[in-house]
């Protein structure tokens, strides 16, 4: 297994043994969001974050973190319809915002997977539609920009097999047709996880020439939620799912611009008291003092061992579950630190000076909330922040 090249202000070596559990968080550091927030899109660009979309509707905001008192500021609203699960990244002073799920008017009967393309101009604070549509559907996918010239992806549902699973659903009621409502269920929930034919390409998107390229096939299966932590040209792929409703525990890292760019590194560790790692979903993830910070995500516990057992509906009778651990990656090991206050999943995450700041998410009782931490190393746990 390979390393996670990490940079190297301080990396101590991290002993395998397992830390304590208990946060130590500090109180009112960070502003917390007018609102509460998930399943939406982040970006940074320097010193500036900006999250938006998802349950927030149209709303955009950035903090400065140069000026963190002024706290969030509402930016011009997203022009586009409402969505969730998009994936943004930043090129050349403008955001990118690709995919998500949402109806294209709100009277139409059922969501669909969005295959349009929108820019925000930072500098002029303004929204426009960008005269093009996405080749694969990217609801679910990491984006990045590794050379600030394009937009690379991973992963994404397939649109024209979710939109069927969508408008069947909406189109048949529970209430009044339950067995033909459930066999719509279980035949879509029940599927291999290749059946999904979700995106295994490595698909790119240059803004100057419109375009878009395939840069090859991912020798994994594809995955939806992952998170994404970046460090130039290199992206770290963590976690996710590989079909609904069940997770993968494998990290792999991604080089651009090499002839073989992909390099499994070690998968993440059981939690503490578990023998299994069933995977974990819209995670939180970042860099701080030379170690990567992964915190959160959601998942079935189960899951994982109904799928080896043939159940192919492997999440059926297991309740969501919003995971509150935090995993260290350092000198090429994973480790177990605190906890987050209560689980979260689905929120934003950035790489910070003074450590990994994560917005929002989804807590157990699947409210969207306004919180912000920030995550610190101190050689040999996590610090939480609020």
């Amino acid at each position: 297994m390979k390393k996670l090249n990490l940079p190297t202000v301080f990396a101590p070596l991290l002993a395998a043994s397992v830390l304590m559990a208990t946060p130590v968080v500090a109180k009112d550091l960070w502003p917390d969001l007018p609102v509460g927030m998930k399943s939406g899109v982040s970006a940074q660009m320097g010193d500036k974050l900006f999250v938006g979309l998802g349950s927030t509707g149209t709303d955009f905001y950035m903090l400065d973190l140069k000026n963190v008192k002024k706290g969030w500021q509402k930016r011009a609203d997203f022009t586009g319809p409402a969505r969730s699960g998009a994936t943004a990244s930043v090129v050349d002073g403008n955001i990118y915002v690709f995919g998500g799920s949402g109806k294209q008017q709100l009277s139409d009967a059922s969501p669909i997977l969005f295959d349009s393309v929108y820019r925000y101009n930072v500098s002029s604070d303004e929204w426009s539609m960008v005269e093009t549509a996405s080749p694969v559907g990217l609801l679910g996918a990491a984006s990045y920009s590794p050379d600030n010239q394009q937009v690379v992806f991973f992963g994404g549902y397939n649109k024209a097999y979710f939109d069927k699973y969508l408008a069947d659903i909406n189109a048949t009621s529970k209430k009044n047709q339950p067995n033909e409502w459930q066999k719509i269920v279980d035949d879509y929930m029940g599927m291999q996880p290749l059946d999904y034919n979700w995106n295994r390409h490595v698909v790119s998107y240059s803004p100057k020439s419109n375009e878009w390229a395939e840069l090859g096939t991912a020798p994994y299966l594809p995955n939806c939620g992952s998170a994404l932590l970046t460090q130039g040209s290199k992206a770290t792929i963590i976690s996710g799912e590989i079909k609904p409703g069940l997770r993968t525990a494998e990290v792999k890292q991604y080089q651009f611009g090499q002839p073989q760019p992909w390099e499994s590194l070690h998968s993440l560790p059981a939690s503490r008291g578990s023998q299994i790692q069933e995977g974990i979903a819209g995670a939180f993830s970042g860099l701080s003092n030379g170690v990567a910070i992964v915190a959160g995500g959601a998942n079935f516990h189960g899951a994982k061992a109904a799928f080896e057992q043939g159940n192919m509906f492997a999440h059926n009778g297991f309740g969501k579950a919003f995971n509150p651990e935090i995993y260290v990656y350092n000198d090429g090991l994973w480790s177990q630190s605190v906890n987050l206050p209560e689980g979260l999943a689905y929120g934003a995450s950035f790489t910070t000076d003074q450590g990994v700041l994560i917005v929002g998410g989804e807590d157990s009782k699947r409210q969207a909330r306004n919180d912000v931490y920030l995550l610190s190393w101190n050689g040999e746990s996590v610090v939480i922040a609020n």
